[in-house]
């Protein structure tokens, strides 16, 4: 399957595509999407949907690239627009499901958001290090939004009421929990969460494993686990 690479987006196209998934991916693992989501992106592929995936480093500012990754999206749908194409389904893991939420359109562009693993810790906890200089410098350094902030304008702001949460069992960094509540306290939400084997490298893990180690290195069970994830996103994203 061959990766094209069209300025920070990656993208797989299958020859006759159904549909269309747009991807963040999570902390630094975001910054070859082609690398570390390999598996998973791939398996979306394989099922016919066109992929694009947005190649970043993370900042402090989260709605800067919130909106950044947004616009990147959207030009890329006016680029190459797909024959019958219905609205894309957002997908995210930690961090990108954050600026998925924070999307200038608040989610009226997508026709879902599927987010694993959202993660919404502080700076400071992110980042142990600041914790440790910033007081030092006379600095106090937080993301933009904050924490609280960013679940205050998604109680406010934000308009997709299907989203599906993935939380991974042996996942000591998710927060899809807090996150599901600001959603189902808003009218006519038909947000769920799903609870699946894994920790919160999961979605990533098996691309990694493969470009580091080799073919030889394939673990065929964790190969099933990516594959029944991508299906039963789709599934979900279907209406099954």
């Amino acid at each position: 399957m061959n990766w094209q690479q069209q300025g920070s987006l990656w993208g797989l196209q299958p020859e006759r595509p159904r549909y269309l998934i747009e991807f963040i991916g999570g902390s630094y693992l975001a910054a070859t999407p082609q690398v570390s989501y390999r598996r998973l992106l791939e398996s979306f592929a394989r099922q016919g949907c066109c992929v694009r995936a947005w190649s970043y480093v993370p900042g402090f500012d989260h709605q800067a690239q919130a909106n950044q990754a947004w616009k990147l999206f959207r030009a890329a749908r006016e680029r190459q627009p797909m024959a019958g194409e219905s609205l894309p389904m957002r997908l995210g893991h930690s961090l990108g499901c954050k600026l998925h939420l924070l999307a200038p359109d608040n989610g009226r562009g997508s026709s879902g958001l599927a987010a694993l693993s959202f993660n919404n810790f502080s700076a400071e906890r992110s980042v142990p290090l600041l914790a440790e200089l910033a007081p030092r410098l006379g600095i106090s350094t937080e993301f933009s939004p904050s924490p609280e902030e960013t679940l205050r304008l998604i109680a406010r702001d934000y308009r997709q009421p299907r989203n599906l949460l993935v939380r991974f069992s042996r996942d000591a960094l998710d927060q899809s929990q807090r996150l599901l509540a600001v959603l189902q306290a808003r009218q006519e939400d038909r947000s769920k969460l799903v609870e699946r084997p894994g920790d919160h490298l999961t979605p990533a893990s098996a691309g990694l494993r493969q470009n580091l180690l080799g073919t030889w290195a394939d673990d065929p069970a964790r190969q099933r686990q990516i594959d029944e994830l991508a299906e039963g996103l789709l599934r979900w994203w279907q209406g099954g």
